[in-house]
């Protein structure tokens, strides 16, 4: 397995440690709570990782919460949904200001209603089709507040992109002879 590739496994696997465990964390807002860490996480691994590896990291990330109880089957469309949002429109843009938006309407809007079937059919609960846009836009803009803070204070102290360098370094083949 190359070098680059194995770095980018165990970033992952520090990811979705973090969302899992921190997924507990919330705060109050109004009449729901705020679930900040998932997104937070989503935007992180888009910025530094891409959409695939977002994707797989939020759909790590719902099986355990769910296997541990912790989380619903709600967790895998919402949080999905903004991973490969943010990280696709990152990985063709580049632009952090469109990878925040990205991750507010994937999670926020689209993973709502991708939701809505999962509850209704899955779940076997009476909701209407956009009864989850409000908790999630609250949840998934509070993540991504906190994740442009932290990438702020990452570029300001020339962190990030070190840590790009470091993922994406080209492996030079070394030719015996």
């Amino acid at each position: 397995m190359k070098k680059v590739g194995v770095k980018k496994l165990v970033l992952s696997g520090m990811f979705v440690a973090l969302a899992v465990v921190l997924s507990t964390f919330s705060i109050p807002v109004g009449g729901s709570k705020c679930f900040p860490i998932q997104h937070m996480v989503n935007v992180l691994s888009a910025v530094f990782l891409g959409p695939w590896y977002g994707v797989g990291i939020a759909f790590c990330t719902s099986l355990i919460r769910n296997l541990l109880g912790t989380g619903t089957l709600l967790a895998f469309p919402g949080s999905m949904a903004g991973a490969l949002c943010c990280g696709i429109i990152y990985h063709y843009t580049g632009k952090l200001s469109l990878t925040y938006v990205a991750e507010i309407i994937g999670t926020g809007i689209l993973g709502a209603v991708l939701a809505f079937p999962v509850a209704s059919f899955i779940m076997g609960k009476e909701v209407a089709l956009f009864v989850y846009v409000v908790p999630f836009l609250v949840s998934t803009v509070g993540g991504t507040i906190i994740a442009a803070v932290f990438i702020t204070i990452l570029r300001q102290k020339h962190v990030m992109e070190k840590l790009q360098d470091m993922l994406n370094e080209k492996q030079e083949k070394k030719v015996a002879g």
